[in-house]
């Protein structure tokens, strides 16, 4: 990713927040960002989850700037989805020489996607 390309590991997220943003209108890619993910329990909303970005109005996008991205991080972004109707979340991670990166699937079982959800 031309992001971290150019910008290699070592900045907080908030930076990586930032040239992404620059990348997606350079691309004329449409995106939202710091996006609002209502929660709600019986019809009442319980929490506000906010994902760094709504890509294209149907892919959750969440950036971290981390070693190594855990079962901790991936829960969240299922979470994200969970909480949603969007069906895709990328999780990507800045903090390594290497761009990490992890699709997750909005499916209805999501014990099969990381082993916490089955404690």
């Amino acid at each position: 990713m031309e992001v971290h390309r150019r910008l290699g590991p070592g900045f907080l997220e908030s930076v990586y927040e930032e040239a992404l943003a620059v990348e997606f209108e350079i691309n004329g890619i449409g995106f939202k960002r710091q996006y609002e993910l209502p929660v709600f329990y019986k019809e009442r909303k319980i929490k506000q989850f906010i994902c760094d970005f709504l890509v294209d109005n149907r892919i959750i996008v969440e950036i971290k700037a981390i070693k190594q991205i855990g079962e901790i991080e991936k829960l969240q972004v299922i979470n994200y989805l969970k909480a949603s109707s969007y069906e895709i979340g990328l999780l990507f991670n800045f903090g390594q020489k290497s761009l990490e990166w992890k699709r997750l699937i909005n499916t209805n079982d999501f014990k099969n996607q990381c082993n916490p959800c089955n404690q």
